[in-house]
């Protein structure tokens, strides 16, 4: 792939043969950083799957760097009025699916009630492309709105394998501190090494990268994780 004059000067900045510790890899990827934007810090990991494994969780940064998500909730009776002490932007019941069912999509998450996702299921196109549909293994869907809805908005992120095996994450902004950014890092790492099959051998996770929007990847070592 041929790459634009500015990235290959910022890719001149470090050794791409080498890995480095996180806060070191973050550092690097702010000073290669060209764009005139503030921008986002991606993490990527290859892991060790077989095609019929996955990993999927949801996890709580240390270290948030986005704006307060929309978020609307799917409920009756008296978890609206939960739903709406815990601060959540919208909620709803038939009103919000006839809404939506009409094209508006004016919020970043969704959760529902177990007693909802009959109804919602019916939404499956429109937000299971989309990544919005409440799902019980993101802990969209549950009768604690209350701590679904403060987890969400402490900045509760998802992540999953795709058919690769591999995770793609935001963790940061180049504008942060590095260490804030190597923090975030080492948080998903741990959190992806728990999630190893039981029938997982040798490194189950192979390699590590970071990069900013725009810039080249830098190989984050494990062992000095």
């Amino acid at each position: 792939m041929k790459r634009g004059k500015k990235y290959s000067e910022a890719a001149k900045k470090f050794n791409a043969a080498e890995s480095y510790a996180p806060e070191k890899a973050v550092d690097i990827v702010k000073q290669a950083a060209y764009a005139k934007f503030d921008e986002t810090v991606d993490l990527s990991i290859n892991l060790s799957l077989k095609k019929s494994q996955t990993v999927r969780d949801t996890l709580v940064l240390p270290h948030q760097f986005k704006g307060e998500k929309k978020i609307l909730v799917f409920a009756k009776g008296d978890k609206v009025e939960e739903a709406k002490q815990a601060g959540a932007t919208y909620v709803g019941d038939d009103d919000l699916i006839e809404k939506i069912k009409g094209g508006w999509l004016d919020f970043d998450v969704a959760v529902a009630t177990p007693d909802m996702m009959k109804d919602v299921g019916r939404l499956g196109q429109i937000l299971g492309r989309r990544g919005l549909m409440p799902n019980p293994k993101t802990q969209t869907v549950t009768f604690d709105i209350k701590a679904a809805v403060n987890e969400l908005k402490k900045g509760r992120v998802e992540y999953r394998s795709d058919k690769t095996g591999a995770v793609h994450l935001a963790v940061g902004k180049v504008s942060m501190e590095a260490q804030a950014v190597a923090e975030n890092i080492t948080t998903v790492l741990h959190d992806i090494e728990r999630k190893r099959p039981a029938d997982a051998k040798g490194n189950f996770i192979k390699t590590v990268y970071i990069s900013s929007t725009m810039g080249p990847g830098v190989r984050i070592s494990r062992e000095q994780e």
